[in-house]
């Protein structure tokens, strides 16, 4: 990222701007801090794609494909055994 985008100059140069960001993401800054930064349409959409898949997923199913890839790559998860925690509640409080 060889241009450091200032609101204003992205204003004036908006044309350029985008052109840019067809080659990669580009920063825009407001008084040196990090306001937004402009992206392609495809990793735009790439993004939404990814964000749809994992927004329903449940630690479940990214465990069941944990496993999954683990037997692929030949290797095993060790899961420690189940305990009981001490409850901090006092007892009878079920709340």
């Amino acid at each position: 990222m060889k241009d450091k985008w200032a609101i204003a100059k992205a204003r004036r140069r908006f044309s350029e701007l985008i052109e840019s960001s067809a080659k990669e993401p580009q920063p825009i800054y407001k008084r040196d801090r990090l306001v937004a930064t402009l992206i392609d349409a495809k990793t735009f959409e790439e993004f939404l794609r990814w964000k749809e898949e994992t927004a329903s997923r449940s630690i479940a199913d990214a465990l069941d494909e944990l496993g999954t890839l683990c037997a692929e790559e030949g290797y095993e998860i060790e899961w420690p055994d189940r305990t009981d925690r001490q409850s901090n509640f006092p007892p009878g409080s079920d709340s």
